[in-house]
């Protein structure tokens, strides 16, 4: 009978009083919890890209309600800043393509076919994919950053408290700059990618510049280039809000804001790859 009582004894505290003892109820618990705030953050997304939307529908509406200012700034540091990265990485990205598939091409003595797989590759998928996550680690957390400092130092409360909306002069020029910006540096990508192609192809393969331009306009149509920039809008409309919406989410002292930002890189860079397998599975379904 004492071994029985000794042995309940020993049960109920392993499983009753150490909750390191009880792995399934506690991950089943931290499951349940991060599922319902992520439902609850996605809501929250959701919700602020309608007052995004209805904020530019006011602007649209009334065009001297717009801040010019912010928006030349924003156009400024996240385009012209962003030239240099996204131009070398870009560069070295062409000269990794084309010399990983030259090996190949070599032994099947096709090496014209390096135009193909840097043109394609590069205007196609490449270049919109990589500024993009460039500007989303560049840009996005600029904007969380800078939107969480002025939440922790409720500075958003003192322009509402003043009647100026936090969105038209914090939101709406951010997304707007940044829906100009983007496509015009895929573009810029796209050239230097291509160019990065060129010199690997001459240095490994033999293909002159001539010689790779020529075959580059007959293989590459304007159906690739516009499929590559079309993707830019939305890349940039996603890591606009989602970096405006985690800085508005910062709440307490600066450590908020340094994991706001973290979430918001995490999460425009998750979206961007998201939309970009979906925008792959549309144009296979239209054949393009």
């Amino acid at each position: 009978m004492r071994w029985r009582t000794n042995a309940l004894a020993r049960f109920i505290y392993h499983f009753g009083m150490n909750p390191e003892a009880r792995p399934t109820a506690s991950s089943l618990e931290n499951l349940g919890r991060s599922t319902v705030a992520a439902y609850a953050e996605g809501v929250a997304l959701l919700g602020f890209v309608g007052e995004s939307a209805a904020a530019l529908g006011q602007c649209i509406a009334h065009p001297s309600r717009m801040r010019w200012r912010p928006f030349l700034h924003n156009i400024g540091s996240a385009g012209v800043g962003a030239l240099p990265i996204v131009g070398l990485l870009s560069f070295l990205l062409g000269v990794v393509v084309a010399y990983q598939g030259s090996g190949q091409l070599r032994q099947y003595g096709a090496n014209i076919f390096v135009v193909d797989l840097v043109g394609i590759s590069m205007l196609r998928e490449f270049a919109p994919l990589i500024t993009a996550i460039i500007i989303a680690g560049r840009s996005g957390s600029a904007y969380a950053a800078q939107i969480g400092t002025m939440a922790v130092t409720e500075e958003i409360d003192a322009m509402r408290t003043l009647g100026i909306a936090p969105l038209e002069v914090l939101v709406l020029p951010k997304i707007l700059a940044l829906l100009i910006v983007l496509p015009l540096l895929t573009v810029f990508a796209d050239v230097c990618g291509v160019f990065g192609g060129m010199i690997m192809a001459r240095a490994q393969l033999g293909v002159g510049f001539d010689e790779f331009l020529e075959r580059f306009t007959k293989v590459v149509s304007v159906t690739t280039f516009l499929i590559g920039v079309g993707k830019a809008p939305v890349f940039a409309a996603i890591i606009a809000v989602v970096g405006c919406f985690q800085g508005f989410r910062t709440k307490g002292g600066a450590d908020s804001v340094g994991r706001q930002t973290t979430r918001s890189v995490v999460q425009s860079i998750f979206l961007v790859i998201v939309a970009d397998a979906l925008f792959s599975i549309a144009f296979s379904a239209l054949d393009l």
